[in-house]
């Protein structure tokens, strides 16, 4: 279930089908299945994990963890990728996979020091105790690594989902980034929040969120149009609050691969 802090991660919707042939050779690496079909999965999406490596940035105090997935090509564009309130797991790095599939280098962040939430009143602990000045440290440290990886080719782009989404907008404020995607995250900023933003953002936001609700949402617009910054797509979908996570109760197929389809397109257009 999801209500006004966050989403669970279960659902009485009928989930994509794949066929036992299908899913056996998935497991085996000789097939590819459609994104939303590994994520509902856990066995999928924990094989499709498999395909990240651990990484560690040194900082003056402390390090930056989390999976990076790499491209078969390269020189390739960079991805910081900020998970949900549950923490990185496996859906996560499942993305992350994909986006190196896509030709991506993909590196997907830690903020909760390898904790794993598996029930809502976990996941809301883990939440709350993040710290928004380490974590801005943290994402910006990221983006410096991205930005200079020997085999990246100078262009960074951030997403998040959910409490994720608020981070990804984050970060693209606390380092200069050359696109930012927005799913469902809370984008409460003034206008002097945004003067840093470097980059073009895209946001995919559903009409029936109780709270990333289309008053915040036109607020940020506001506050983007206030402080200079013109390269804004905003787009609304009839569904609820992590519409795009087929392991959660308001999951939209339709929805979730129309926004998949753009935000592809949108990094395409803007980091290639």
């Amino acid at each position: 279930m999801c209500d006004l802090f966050g989403c669970g991660n279960s659902t009485d919707k009928p989930l994509p089908l794949v066929t036992d042939e299908a899913r056996r050779n998935f497991l085996k690496g000789i097939a590819a299945l459609p994104l939303a079909a590994v994520l509902a999965y856990p066995e999928l999406a924990r094989a499709a994990a498999r395909a990240v490596r651990p990484f560690a940035i040194p900082l003056v105090a402390g390090e930056v963890t989390g999976f990076v997935a790499m491209p078969e090509k390269k020189p390739a564009p960079t991805l910081l990728l900020v998970h949900e309130w549950w923490g990185l797991n496996d859906n996560i790095k499942a993305v992350a996979a994909e986006f190196a599939a896509q030709g991506y280098i993909a590196a997907a962040i830690d903020l909760y020091g390898g904790k794993v939430a598996t029930t809502r009143a976990e996941a809301k602990e883990f939440k709350n105790a993040v710290d928004p000045e380490k974590a801005t440290e943290h994402v910006k440290a990221i983006i410096q690594w991205l930005s200079r990886h020997r085999q990246g080719n100078r262009k960074v782009g951030t997403i998040g989902w959910c409490f994720g989404g608020g981070w990804s907008l984050n970060a693209s404020l606390a380092a200069p980034v050359d696109a930012t995607v927005i799913y469902y995250g809370d984008v409460k900023k003034k206008s002097k929040d945004l003067e840093l933003l470097t980059g073009p953002v895209m946001g995919h936001f559903g009409t029936q969120d109780k709270r990333i609700n289309a008053k915040m949402v036109s607020g940020f617009e506001k506050s983007m149009k206030k402080a200079g910054k013109k390269d804004l797509t905003v787009h609304w979908y009839v569904a609820d609050h992590a519409f795009a996570n087929p392991t959660g109760a308001r999951y939209d197929a339709d929805d979730a691969a129309l926004a998949w389809a753009r935000t592809l397109a949108f990094f395409e257009k803007n980091l290639r």
